[in-house]
């Protein structure tokens, strides 16, 4: 059970990317009128934006 936490808590940034980053980042992208390349949607663009910043936080266990 110890080890199912721990490995859930290892996942939370991700978690954090798709439920915060994503939707904030999008509407940013809107706002300023971002229009992003190879013809993607501003919310593609902006989840390939968070979901890879939220591996990288998995993966080196920090943000920076």
């Amino acid at each position: 059970m110890e080890r199912l936490v721990e490995n859930l808590f290892k996942l939370l940034p991700l978690a954090f990317a798709f439920g915060f980053l994503t939707p904030v980042f999008n509407q940013g992208l809107i706002a300023i009128g971002f229009h992003p390349p190879l013809n993607l949607s501003t919310l593609t663009f902006s989840l390939i934006f968070s979901v890879s910043w939220g591996l990288f936080a998995c993966v080196k266990r920090r943000w920076v």
